[in-house]
């Protein structure tokens, strides 16, 4: 069999990461066939169909909204990655959208007992060198993924 250097991959995935990469400062993963999953795998996906990245959208959550009870963070994650069949693909994009770049408003309890509301930041985008950008190449998702602080195309 021939290889061919001339794919979709080499001519365009791998291209585009390596810009990335190079000229803005991003990471870039390969995951393609080496991906395997569990909280500590590669991306901490629990399997191929999970597209929110949800570990790192939890560490940048904390970090963006320091002090927080874990049930803030946890609500803020189930938010955004929560998916609904009553809704169009069109609604569901536009309400993921605006929790990305509006925050998410959740409800928890502070150390008083009392129930607080609060809207958690999941970008930074008064000082964009907070967030971090990665490239994920090989996910088998097909698809642009937001998680907190975050942007990861699923090349």
């Amino acid at each position: 069999m021939t290889y061919n250097a001339y794919t979709e991959s080499t001519l365009v995935q791998q291209t585009t990461a390596e810009y990335l990469e190079k000229q803005l400062g991003w990471e870039s993963v390969y995951a393609y066939n080496t991906e395997d999953f569990g909280p500590d795998s590669l991306l901490g996906r629990k399997s191929d169909r999970e597209v929110v990245l949800r570990r790192y959208l939890h560490r940048k959550l904390v970090e963006l909204n320091p002090g927080l009870p874990e049930d803030a963070y946890n609500e803020a994650v189930r938010r955004i990655t929560a998916v609904t069949g009553a809704q169009t693909l069109l609604a569901t994009s536009r309400e993921k959208y605006e929790l990305v770049r509006d925050g998410v408003q959740v409800t928890f309890r502070n150390d008083k007992g009392e129930r607080v509301r609060e809207r958690l930041r999941v970008i930074d985008f008064d000082m964009p060198e907070n967030n971090h950008f990665l490239a994920v190449r090989g996910c088998g998702c097909g698809a642009i993924f937001i998680a907190a602080g975050r942007t990861l195309w699923g090349l």
